[in-house]
């Protein structure tokens, strides 16, 4: 594989050099339009808060392994790695429950509470992205507070029948997928396909050991032992498209299996059976796998002075972790493999009316609702099965008073009931009045949450400026994990329990943008304020249960503030220099943990590159910087600062009447040994994976 990719890059790189620039127009296609595209102004005058557009021709140039790994590259946005197939998205250094997701309007949902999965979306699936960075809750309700990531595969065919076929391979973990898509449109009668197939094995680490609790542990060729996996996705859609009247129903589905690597889980795996380093391919216990079952139905009507909308989905997300059963405590050795099961289902319901009046407003009225029922089994507990009732309105009106000066507002009012059932363990545990009881680890509990939420902005343009301002109010409905957790979190090396009175966390953010855009120079600065009067974190305590560090979820009143900024410099028609940085603050002001920071806080980050555009393809080379980070939260530890090389090349091709672009990525070049601090196997000593290189090939007929 590595062999083959090195052969497929330096072709791209070569023909990069030589190509006589023959192809009119087609060095368009590969552009990254994220931030250099020369209608930013125009774009960022319909909100105003901070939001990137992204295109799918930039998801293929930067695909890293998951979707978030390949977003990772725009200011603000950041892949909490958990594994060689998989990350969780962070905004603004917020994630998990504090961001939503969005897939074609409804909010996705998943275990996102789990620190050990990424999203159960086909990547390759995605026409389009967009990141609103800031409180979002006004529209998506609980769960936007720190952003939200808005994926978007409804897509029209142009013609009768089109598609696309994409095969990829990595160094790093031997990856090796395809990806295909077909549509087409008969009169007004549309229809899209999608298949995604990847499989991947252990993968490399630039260590031979890692320390684990003062024990070291050999790695056989480098790699992470029992971190392969396999991903099958699926989705179907049929549409119709009039004038005045839109409807289109989608059915998806993707399927995830994936190890954990084996000591992770402790060090009861020096006594396993399990021979983990016969293949790097296998997939062993411990493992967990997932999948999720997505029908959506999206429907809207337009008339001359309003469109309504209509958007309906049923989700089913069904995940199981699986070990050797080993006991732990009180517990005994269980039967059976089968240590947690989770089981969810989601009904989502959204409609709006926008209205457009003659005074220049355009009204929007809204409502949401969310119903979810969760069910856990398995020999392990860690959070209970509830149901959670969530509905809303909203109304939002922006008014242009004339085309550079524009206004927004919005207000929203929630209610929420989430019903918590108790647990008791399936075996007894020793009292110190000498009695033997199953011990209740969850407790009943019904609790209903209220929020108002509210929102305001102005956007002035003038000449080649435009400067933004938003400031708002959001909330977060505690979830049921810091609400009923009493288990052991494996990935995190320690106990985790709930606080049933949690009240709703909520965030009061001021968020600023100043954009230059001129032919050659592209500038853009976007500060913000953050203040949680109630944050919701897990506090680290001296007590230790089943051998592990109790963590209780507790709340502070949290200060953050912090900015991106970004400069986009055309040198000449082909060179183009792109340079961009951010910086988090952020400040504990109450609670146990006064005066210190949050827990697994990002540092700041920067990065310059220079890229190169001819007829039909590119190449660009890139330098990732990260300071250190030396503002923890005890018991963590600091984590130096690093930087990578990365290159990026591309090329454009013709296959009779069809295009062929062949796109090659080589992250950490110089294959530098770091730790992210985000990441928790930094807590074993595992570094990030070291050189990966990236090939892929798509054709488009």
């Amino acid at each position: 594989m590595t062999t083959f990719i090195l052969a497929a890059a330096l072709m791209v790189c070569t023909s990069a050099v030589n190509e006589p620039q023959m192809w009119p127009d087609t060095a368009v296609v590969l552009d990254d339009v994220t931030v250099t595209d020369r209608r930013q102004l125009d774009f960022q005058m319909h909100s105003s808060q901070s939001s990137v557009q992204v295109s799918h021709d930039y998801l293929q140039r930067n695909y890293s392994g998951s979707l978030m790994q390949t977003l990772q590259g725009i200011p603000g946005v950041k892949a909490m790695s958990i594994g060689s197939g998989q990350s969780k998205p962070m905004i603004r250094g917020l994630g998990f429950n504090r961001m939503a997701v969005s897939e074609d309007g409804i909010k996705h949902e998943g275990q996102q509470w789990g620190d050990d999965h990424g999203l159960e979306i086909d990547q390759f699936a995605v026409e389009r992205a967009e990141i609103i960075k800031g409180p979002s809750a006004l529209l998506y309700g609980s769960d936007a507070i720190g952003g939200v990531l808005n994926l978007y595969s409804r897509h029209i065919p142009d013609c009768g029948f089109e598609g696309s076929v994409q095969i990829i391979g990595r160094s790093v973990n031997d990856q090796t997928g395809i990806s295909a898509r077909i549509g087409g449109l008969k009169g007004k009668m549309f229809y899209n396909a999608n298949m995604t197939w990847l499989d991947y094995s252990d993968y490399r680490i630039p260590s031979d050991s890692i320390q684990y609790y003062s024990y070291y542990i050999k790695l056989k060729d480098r790699r992470l032992r029992n971190t392969a996996g396999r991903e099958r996705d699926g989705s179907v859609m049929l549409g119709y498209a009039g004038y005045r009247f839109h409807t289109d129903l989608r059915v998806s589905d993707s399927y995830s299996r994936s190890g954990f690597f084996a000591n992770a889980h402790g060090l009861e795996v020096r006594l396993s059976d399990i021979d983990y380093d016969r293949s790097a391919r296998d997939i062993d216990l411990p493992y967990q796998w997932v999948n999720h079952l997505k029908v959506l139905s999206h429907t809207s009507w337009q008339m001359d002075m309003f469109t309504l909308e209509a958007s309906l989905a049923y989700q089913n997300n069904l995940r199981e972790e699986l070990s050797e059963p080993v006991s732990h405590g009180y517990m005994p050795k269980p039967d059976g493999t089968l240590e947690r099961r989770f089981l969810k289902d989601t009904y989502t319901a959204n409609i709006s009316l926008n209205i457009l009046s003659v005074e220049c407003h355009e009204l929007r009225i809204g409502a949401n609702a969310e119903y979810q029922k969760n069910r856990q089994s398995g020999w392990g507990f860690i959070i209970p099965s509830f149901e959670t009732l969530q509905d809303g309105l909203y109304i939002t009106d922006s008014y242009a008073v004339h085309d550079g000066l524009k206004l927004n507002a919005g207000v929203r009012l929630d209610h929420a009931n989430t019903h918590i059932h108790s647990y008791r363990d399936w075996f007894k545990t020793p009292q110190e009045q000498g009695d033997s009881i199953y011990v209740e680890r969850s407790s009943e509990l019904r609790r209903p949450f209220n929020s108002i939420t509210w929102s305001a902005g102005i956007n002035r343009r003038f000449a080649r400026w435009l400067i933004k301002a938003n400031a708002g109010k959001s909330y977060r409905i505690p979830i049921p994990k810091e609400l009923g957790a009493d288990g052991i979190n494996y990935h995190i090396f320690r106990y985790e329990r709930g606080n049933p009175s949690l009240d709703p966390e909520e965030s009061y953010q001021l968020d600023l943008g100043i954009t230059y855009e001129s032919d050659r120079l592209t500038l853009q600065f976007d500060p913000y304020v953050n203040y949680f009067p109630n944050y919701i974190y897990l506090n680290p305590t001296a007590t230790y249960v089943e051998g592990l560090q109790l963590y209780h979820y507790s709340q502070a009143k949290v200060f953050r503030w912090g900015l991106e900024a970004q400069m986009t410099l055309n040198l000449s028609t082909h060179w183009e220099a792109e340079v961009s940085a951010e910086y988090l603050y952020a400040r504990q002001l109450s609670g146990p943990k006064r005066g210190y920071t949050l827990p697994f806080s990002t540092p700041w980050s920067a990065q310059a590159g220079l890229c190169y555009t001819f007829k039909g393809g590119f190449a660009g080379l890139n330098a990732h910087m990260v300071g250190d980070m030396n503002e923890i939260v005890p018991p963590e530890k600091t984590t130096p600062g690093h930087w990578t090389l990365n290159l990026q090349a591309g090329k454009q091709l013709k296959a009779g009447k069809n295009a062929v672009k062949v796109l090659f990525q080589a992250n950490n070049l110089l294959n530098v040994r770091y730790y992210d601090h985000t990441s928790y196997y930094r807590l074993i000593d595992v570094p990030e994976p070291g050189r990966n290189l990236t090939l892929m090939i798509a054709l488009d007929f």
